[in-house]
């Protein structure tokens, strides 16, 4: 059992089934996530263009790397880094990066899934709606947070040498091909705030590197407990369509690519 995982935040995922009755804000909603994918059901929206990355290229504005007791977080400097296009309303500062895990070689660790399929990991890039000071202010529109969703997964991953930023670590994947959908912030307080995209190709690591996430990364100090399995589990569509991008209806293609950001994050606490 992982009951005993997260006793020194405010919310266990080992039960986030209880999330709506014990933190209540926005956990018993209906367009909640995470959610499962079922591409037999998805349609296609021809507004869902390509996105434009502003800042990805730049490793200075990478800020500073944070254990914060249930994910690894990775701030980010938001007045050089955002995100706009790809079926957005507005320009989308980027605030910072999060994980979310399982717990090692033989559980998924993924919070969205995709045909039911789990994936290894899931990482976040959280961006807010530039008309809005900050990310805690966007969270009161139900369109005033875009997060983009990568999903995580063992494969060849070659190391690429260079710079420490967003890009490095997404190249290869094609973020023309893309999944959208309405819903929420995946912990408490649940806020209905979210424009989800999540990505149809997977980053590649390989499976070390996934291992050490759960056997690495404590809540708090290296005597507390490890943090694993600090997923949500999938949430009900209740009527809600999932959208794609044109360019996400061709096949699935092979990306090896580099885990530069993800060896950061990690070296950060070994």
């Amino acid at each position: 059992s992982n009951s005993n995982v997260h006793t020194n935040v405010l919310h266990s995922f080992s039960d986030s089934t209880t999330w709506p009755s014990t933190t209540p804000q926005h956990c018993n909603g209906t367009r909640q996530s995470p959610v499962n994918i079922e591409t037999k059901n998805v349609k296609l929206d021809l507004s869902l263009v390509p996105f434009s990355f502003s800042g990805f290229d730049d490793s200075s504005a990478l800020l500073h790397i944070l254990n914060e007791g249930k994910t690894v977080k990775v701030f980010v400097n938001d007045s050089k880094v955002n995100v706009s296009k790809g079926g957005l309303a507005d320009v989308y500062k980027t605030s910072q990066v999060h994980f979310h895990w399982g717990n090692g070689t033989f559980t998924g660790g993924s919070e969205h899934t995709l045909d039911g399929k789990q994936y290894q990991m899931e990482m976040h890039v959280v961006n807010y709606m530039s008309s809005y000071g900050s990310l805690d202010a966007a969270l009161t529109n139900s369109t005033g947070v875009a997060v983009l969703g990568f999903f995580i997964e063992v494969g060849n991953s070659a190391i690429i040498l260079g710079d420490f930023t967003l890009d490095s670590l997404l190249q290869g994947v094609n973020r023309s091909k893309y999944y959208r959908y309405l819903g929420s912030l995946t912990t408490p307080s649940c806020n209905e705030a979210v424009v989800w995209t999540v990505f149809k190709d997977s980053i590649k690591v390989s499976q070390d590197l996934i291992n050490l996430f759960s056997t690495t990364v404590h809540t708090n100090t290296s005597s507390d407990p490890l943090i694993f399995n600090n997923f949500r589990i999938s949430q009900n569509l209740n009527g809600r369509v999932i959208t794609q991008s044109s360019l996400a209806t061709t096949p699935l293609h092979s990306t090896f690519i580099s885990a530069v950001l993800l060896c950061a994050v990690l070296w950060w606490f070994c």
